[in-house]
């Protein structure tokens, strides 16, 4: 009796899984399908997202050493990073728009420079450090035509200890309360940039000229 259970109870259990398969084997189907297509659009958009930054780099490359060159038109070259950034896959695009920045300030463009580095500061897909390096850039570049108050607070994020740009950005403060008009607090900030070993010699040494300058 016990055998005639077992064969009853495995049949019904056959039963179950046929209709389950009835009913639900399509979509486990449909699903397998889904997964297998979702992993090849991933492998083909990886495929695709390679190919653009090795193009992107290629004519990084080709657009840097033609501005490298003596005598190079750094204008159409400006022009031609300005371009590339417009296309570029994310790092790429960063460099590319601050190459472009440079060579526009460069050739005397510096609104369109200012506006370059103005985008690449508020691109939150940009790395911090291009990010914070943009935000200098700018403020350096206006510190005789821009409004000091506006431009000091906008480099002082750039101040904090840590920030691989500080030593530039305290330099800037300083240049900033000298517009204002505030000579101690910028020869404070000088003395203490001249003392400051972790900063670039260049910057330590345009430190101690400008302090020099506002002590006489």
């Amino acid at each position: 009796m016990p055998d005639i259970f077992d064969e009853v109870e495995e049949d019904l259990r056959a039963e179950r899984a046929r209709k389950l398969a009835q009913k639900w084997g399509g979509v486990a189907l449909a699903v397998a399908v889904l997964a297998l297509g979702a992993t090849g659009a991933w492998q083909g958009w990886r495929w695709y997202e390679a190919r653009q930054a090795a193009t992107a780099a290629e004519t990084y490359l080709t657009l840097h050493r033609a501005t490298e060159r003596e005598g190079a038109d750094l204008a159409n070259g400006a022009n031609g990073f300005a371009a590339l950034s417009r296309e570029a896959p994310g790092g790429y695009r960063t460099l590319a728009r601050l190459r472009a920045a440079a060579l526009k300030a460069e050739t005397g463009d510096l609104p369109a420079a200012l506006a370059l580095w103005g985008e690449v500061a508020g691109d939150r897909d940009a790395d911090p450090l291009y990010r914070d390096l943009a935000t200098l850039l700018s403020v350096t570049h206006a510190i005789e035509t821009g409004d000091p108050a506006q431009l000091a607070a906008r480099i002082a994020p750039l101040t904090a200890e840590g920030n691989p740009w500080r030593a530039s950005a305290r330099e800037a403060q300083a240049l900033l309360a000298i517009r204002r008009g505030a000579g101690e607090e910028a020869r404070r900030i000088l003395e203490a940039l001249v003392a400051d070993t972790s900063a670039p010699q260049g910057v330590r040494e345009r430190a101690q000229r400008v302090a020099a300058g506002l002590r006489s």
